[in-house]
Order: structure tokens, then sequence, then C-alpha cells
């Protein structure tokens, strides 16, 4: 039996018009998906752009060894600040961490875990301490371990402080940065059964809040060789 031609027509055209509701799903879920890649979120209004650095600006200031250098990438991640509004920072880390770092910063957003700022510390003038008071994540820094003359796993970017000010380092009676206190009731404060400490520690990574003879609250650093040393 055939179809009538008028039939035909109305099938056609329903076909046409369901294949370009998919057409539209299909871009709309591409879309979506460049979305999760960090370059996409230039193009998003509003975006507060905390640092936007070249790597080379990024390590200005510093006597630092080109054998050091050649191991660093400087990524840009995008979180949400404690305005609720996305922001663009930079962080310079070792390049054997850059896919943690992109994944811990994809979570952070996901789960809207607040960041004060990530800027490079060569902003502070590569003063941790001010750094630190000014609430700033951040990674490499050329300098040794405080009070010794070992280099910090921050040397190698094979660390990360997040929101500082309110996850300090305590030893004894020492808080820092000075005027900081540990309060795990405020948002961006990190606890052992914290979602983004765990993140951390499921990709290898080392807690300072685990440690016993002190707490840095703050800090997360990874192991990738007998040469890395541990410490704040």
């Amino acid at each position: 039996m055939k179809i009538p031609s008028l039939c035909r027509i109305l099938l056609l055209a329903l076909f046409i018009l369901q294949s370009g509701v998919f057409a539209q799903s299909t871009q709309e879920l591409v879309k979506l998906s460049k979305l999760n890649s960090n370059s996409s979120f230039d193009s998003i209004p509003d975006v507060v752009i905390d640092a936007n650095y070249e790597l080379i600006e990024a390590l200005a200031g510093l006597n630092i060894p080109e054998i050091v250098k050649n191991k660093l990438e400087l990524v840009s991640v995008y979180y949400y600040g404690f305005d609720d509004r996305i922001h663009k920072g930079q962080v310079i880390v070792n390049k054997e961490v850059v896919q943690d770092i992109i994944e811990i910063f994809d979570f952070i957003r996901e789960t809207k875990f607040p960041i004060k700022k990530v800027v490079p510390i060569c902003e502070y003038k590569w003063s941790d301490e001010e750094s630190m008071k000014d609430n700033n994540t951040s990674s490499f820094n050329y300098r040794f371990i405080s009070g010794t003359r070992i280099h910090s796993m921050h040397a190698s970017g094979l660390a990360i402080d997040i929101n500082p000010f309110l996850n300090p380092y305590i030893k004894n009676h020492v808080i820092l940065p000075e005027g900081a206190t540990y309060n795990t009731t405020q948002r961006g404060t990190l606890t052992a059964n914290s979602p983004l400490v765990k993140e951390f520690k499921k990709r290898g990574w080392t807690w300072g809040g685990d440690w016993k003879s002190l707490k840095d609250y703050q800090h997360f650093e990874k192991k990738i060789n007998s040469d890395s040393k541990s410490g704040k």
C-alpha cells in the first residue's frame, strides 16, 4: 500500500524537525563539554581575573636554577570565590602534577569550595608570609623549609597551600600566618573529613593536617622521587 504524497511530506518534515532538535541538543552537549575545559571559561562574561601572567613573568625576581625552571608549568585554574563568582587564577606547579591540579580544581569548582585567590607568589615579592596573610592559594616558591637549609617541596612545585589564612600552620603556640585562627565552621576551611582533602589523598598527596609534630592545614604535597623533602 502506497503512502499518499501528503503523508510522505509530513513524515519528511517531522524527520527534518527531529534531526534539527537532535543537532541542537548535540551542539548543547558540545558546549557543556567545552565548558569543562579551562580555556572555555575565558569567554564567559564577568569572570574575575585574579592572575594573568606568562610563565617568564611569574618566575621573575628570584634566582631560580634553570634545571628547576624546566620542570615547571603555569596552569590557569577556575574556581568560585567567596563572592560566589567564577574567578580565574594561576598556579605554578611541577609538570609531574599538572593533571592532578587540573582535576583538583575541577572538583573545587564543581563542589563550589570557595577559594580566595590563586596568584603566583611573585606578586608578593616571593614572601610566603605576605601570600599567606592574603589567604592566597599558591604552589611554587623556591625557598627553604622554615628554620632549615633544606629546600621545601614548594621549591619543586610539588606542594600547594589552600586558603592559608583559614588553614594555618600550627606548632606548639606558634600560628602562621600571624593573626590567623583555625575555625572549622568557616567556609573554605579544611578538615580530615573534607571532600577536598580526600580528593588530594586519592591522587597520592599527603595532607599537613595529618602530621603529628605540627599541623599545616593548608598544605598538600606529593613525593615524585627520593629527592623530594617533606615540610612547610
